[in-house]
């Protein structure tokens, strides 16, 4: 029996959620030739026991592990290194992944034996086919050229029915990405390298086939090449049965053809992710980002308008040379443009990048560990830097979710949305002294006890149960349940836990 659980490579990475796969893994298996059939695949999640994850891998005997390293697990995956070579040293621990490719590296793998840099499909096979010869003779850094996408094997035939029941099915139709934009990784790699559309969607129907509903298409530029886009776009609009699209897109290319198409996707099937970042020309052009301001505005208001895709629309605090001021400007014209959810993030400096480069002229401090946010720079002091941080996480639990739509309408009606929600968020951690763990039912009474001191509190506590006891099943909030009279009229409706938010901001 432990004869056959014995692997000579295990292929494991510490994914963010458990609904996350590893396409990566998946690659790097694919293409193991001869060696696939003595290989396994092991995920597990960020937060986890390091010594079980460690237990568990180990159990398999494994000559080889290979571990996929990304900013959200590099510091589990340094101690998961460190747990492996003191207990079972003569197993050969192999890194790769982006936190891995570029310099520096600022968590310590210094315990692991090789790190693969770049696109690993074809060095990491070499590298175990050496070991396992006995003849290796490689340095501990390996440079992994670009792959010819046409001769790799494609992974999709990895996921497990398991994987397709239950989890995201991530795919890719191509890589890199044609923009210059500072803060990212994809701007190292400026060249377009695609998949024949007819084998991609090959893949994509095999799945289909298999029951997959689930896909994240992980190209940073979905809508770069209409052509494609409008392919599978039609794709899935033959489709008769629920299904759920996650695409990341420009702003600024939504031809009249690619709209046509957007318009036919039911609600809750289709979520784009919209990178804006700035809407500041001047912050844009210093960290070379090309804006389209009239077509981004004209985009965002179609997409909102005219049909029933979600959006998740990115907006970016720190960025050299960009004030809280500007920042609220934006914020306040996103929310005027559009009634998806705005994502606020913080600027990190990725290894690769050019960020640095702004480092000494704005003063940019950024912290050391993962994932290497910015602490303060010369036009947003450390402890403005904290406030926004918590603005962006009030945001996300107040407006992002859903829960509190009208209660923020109102809250937002002179249109001061950043003003009056950066008051709330000060507020509400002064407050909670928290931005964590807080329920539904206590940021509920926050909200009222924040608001009841400008609105009348009977209409305030109304909207607020409006919105609370719009899902069903939800009971009243006891703090309510003394203000509303017992015989309150209100629609609750059935709302699918993986599309909760959706749902909710389809109104």
């Amino acid at each position: 029996m432990l004869q056959s659980r014995m692997k000579n490579i295990i292929l494991t990475t510490l994914n963010a959620r458990y609904s996350h796969t590893s396409l990566a893994l998946r690659y790097l298996y694919a293409n193991l030739k001869e060696l696939k059939e003595n290989a396994k695949i092991l995920e597990f999640v960020i937060n986890s026991s390091n010594q079980t994850i460690a237990e568990q891998i180990l159990e398999h005997k494994p000559k080889i592990v290979g571990i996929a390293v990304y900013i959200w697990n590099a510091t589990d995956v340094a101690e998961l290194v460190q747990t492996i070579k003191k207990v079972s040293p003569e197993t050969i621990v192999v890194l790769g992944g982006p936190e891995v490719s570029y310099k520096p590296l600022r968590v310590n793998f210094d315990m692991a034996d090789y790190i693969i840099t770049g696109e690993g499909e074809v060095s990491f096979y070499n590298l175990c086919k050496d070991i396992l010869d006995g003849n290796c003779k490689e340095l501990r850094v390996i440079n992994s050229p670009k792959v010819d996408l046409e001769n790799i094997v494609l992974p999709y035939d990895d996921y497990t029915d398991f994987d397709i029941k239950n989890r995201h099915i991530y795919v890719e139709m191509a890589r890199g990405c044609p923009f210059e934009c500072e803060f990212c990784l994809s701007s190292i790699d400026t060249k377009m390298r695609y998949l024949s559309i007819e084998v991609f969607l090959e893949q994509i129907d095999k799945l289909w086939q298999r029951g997959a509903r689930n896909f994240k298409f992980i190209d940073r530029t979905f809508n770069i090449k209409i052509s494609y886009a409008k392919a599978i776009l039609n794709y899935f609009l033959e489709k008769e049965e629920e299904y759920f699209l996650h695409f990341e897109v420009i702003p600024d290319n939504f031809p009249e053809e690619l709209r046509e198409l957007i318009k036919k996707f039911k609600a809750g099937s289709l979520q784009l992710e919209v990178g804006i970042q700035t809407l500041n020309l001047d912050v844009a052009k210093e960290i070379h980002r090309n804006l389209r301001i009239d077509k981004i505005k004209d985009n965002l208001k179609f997409l909102s308008q005219e049909t029933h895709a979600h959006m998740h629309i990115d907006l970016i605090i720190g960025l050299p040379s960009e004030t809280i001021e500007s920042f609220g400007k934006n914020l306040d014209l996103l929310y005027t443009l559009s009634t998806g959810e705005i994502q606020v993030g913080i600027l990190k400096k990725l290894s690769g990048t050019t960020l640095d480069r702004h480092d000494k002229v704005y003063g940019m401090v950024y912290s050391d560990l993962p994932p290497y946010d910015i602490l303060k720079n010369d036009l947003i002091s450390f402890e403005q830097m904290q406030e926004m941080k918590r603005f962006a996480r009030f945001w996300d639990i107040v407006y992002n979710s859903g829960n509190f739509q009208k209660t923020t309408a109102l809250l937002f009606e002179d249109g001061k949305v950043f003003e009056n929600f950066y008051d709330l968020s000060k507020w509400l951690y002064r407050r909670s002294e928290s931005t964590y763990k807080i329920s539904l039912d206590r940021m509920a009474e926050f909200l009222f006890e924040y608001m009841s001191v400008k609105f009348d509190k009977e209409k305030i506590a109304n909207i607020i149960l409006e919105d609370v006891m719009k899902v069903g099943g939800r009971k009243i909030p006891p703090f309510l349940k003394k203000i509303i009279p017992e015989n309150y009229d209100f629609a609750q409706k059935d709302v699918s836990k993986a599309n909760k938010r959706q749902e909710l901001r389809k109104e």
